[in-house]
């Protein structure tokens, strides 16, 4: 079962690998109630549409998040007031590690608002 306002919302483009990943052997950090896995719809190039939020970090890769979690932290805490969902975009994955799963899920533990971790497509073209 899914917790009413999860932690954290992983949005994946439909069909992709992470998303098959994610659903058959997803990292053992996001495991819990706390975490709620999307798919969305892409344009003809397999790119994820736009959807709403503010972007508070973009990351090539995730490996990048494992990387960085200061600034992880950083950019969600001090994001500020408001209602949209903070939105960390990769701009293309494969697959999401436990080690960058945790990073970002501790983080978004401490935001004050919903956050979502946004792939906007595949890395396997």
């Amino acid at each position: 079962m899914v917790a009413e306002q999860p932690t954290l919302i992983i949005q994946v483009p439909r069909g992709s690998a992470i998303e098959r990943q994610l659903r058959a052997a997803p990292p053992p950090a996001i495991g819990d109630d706390d975490v709620l896995v999307q798919t969305a719809p892409t344009d003809d190039e397999g790119n994820l549409e736009a959807l709403s939020g503010e972007v508070v970090l973009s990351v090539p890769a995730p490996r990048e998040l494992a990387r960085q979690p200061d600034e992880l932290q950083r950019v969600l805490t001090q994001a500020g007031t408001g209602t949209a969902p903070l939105v960390i975009v990769i701009e293309a994955a494969e697959e999401l590690r436990d080690d960058e799963a945790a990073q970002v899920l501790d983080a978004a533990r401490h935001a004050a608002r919903p956050v979502i971790l946004r792939v906007v497509r595949p890395s396997e073209r």
